[in-house]
Order: C-alpha cells, then sequence, then structure tokens
C-alpha cells in the first residue's frame, strides 16, 4: 500500500520539533543563570557581613554610657529585675566563635573582639569595682551552632 500525497509520513508530522538536547540545554541554561544568581546574592551577604564587622570593630563605647547604664539598671531594678543585656553581637566576632563562651570557660573574654572587647574593657575598669558582675551566654543556635552572644550585666 502507498502513501497518498495528502498523508505525510511521521517523520515530516514533526519536522522541526525541539529535539532533546536542545532541551538539556536550555535547562542547563536556566540552571547556571540561577546559580550566578545564588552566588552573586551570596557575594553580596558576605560583602554585608563583612560591612557590619568592620562597624563593629570600630563601634566605641558612647561617652554618655555612664549615664545610660545608670538609668537602665535603676529601671531594671524598679521592676524588680537583677540583670540586663548590654550586648548583643554574632558569635562569629569572637575568635572562637563562641566556643568557650559556649563551654562556660574563664577564660572567655580572652576570645572578645572589637566593640565586645572594648565593652568588656570598660566593665572591668570602671562597674567591676563597685560591684557589678558581667558574663557572657550564647543566646540562640541556628542550625546547631553557637548563634548570637548576650553579654549580662547583674547585681
Amino acid at each position: 500500500m502507498t502513501q497518498s500525497s495528502s498523508e505525510e509520513s511521521g517523520s515530516e508530522k514533526f519536522e522541526g520539533m525541539i529535539r532533546p538536547d536542545e532541551l538539556r540545554k536550555i535547562t542547563e541554561d536556566k540552571e547556571m543563570t540561577e546559580l550566578r544568581q545564588v552566588l552573586e546574592q551570596q557575594k553580596k551577604v558576605e560583602a554585608e557581613q563583612k560591612d557590619v564587622y568592620q562597624a563593629f570593630l570600630n563601634q566605641h563605647v558612647h561617652p554618655e554610657a555612664k549615664a545610660r547604664v545608670t538609668a537602665a539598671v535603676r529601671r531594671a531594678a524598679e521592676r524588680g529585675e537583677k540583670e540586663i543585656q548590654i550586648l548583643q553581637f554574632s558569635s562569629d566576632f569572637c575568635t572562637d566563635r563562641g566556643r568557650l563562651i559556649n563551654n562556660f570557660d574563664p577564660n572567655w573574654p580572652e576570645t572578645l573582639t572589637g566593640f565586645a572587647k572594648e565593652a568588656y574593657d570598660a566593665w572591668d575598669q570602671n562597674l567591676r569595682p563597685l560591684g557589678y558582675k558581667l558574663r557572657a551566654q550564647i543566646l540562640n543556635y541556628p542550625d546547631g551552632m553557637p548563634g548570637d552572644v548576650g553579654m549580662i550585666l547583674y547585681w
């Protein structure tokens, strides 16, 4: 039996159809675009984190710290509290990423950097002689790892 001129052969019906290798190329191009976007976003986040860390390193105890701390501890005592959190920062800013703080090691102050070290030194020189105490603790554990550190002033 012969094919009539009105009927097309199977290969002619699908002539010009996109081929699997072209589909794979489209998929690969899409994946590469997404990967580039993820990498660009990651670079942006890393740059922002670096900026935050640089700001942390360059921040200093405010000249009005004495008045601010006095007011804060008075308000806390009036509420019946015996401590206040004076600082919160990423454990990544510690030289050991918060390991000594997490383990309640008495040498935790040696791991402080930047503003946290300056705040600790201000406490050590000015508030410790008055009877104030200071502790640091890990406040959260994102993905099971130490997250933010809180420095708590107590009396």
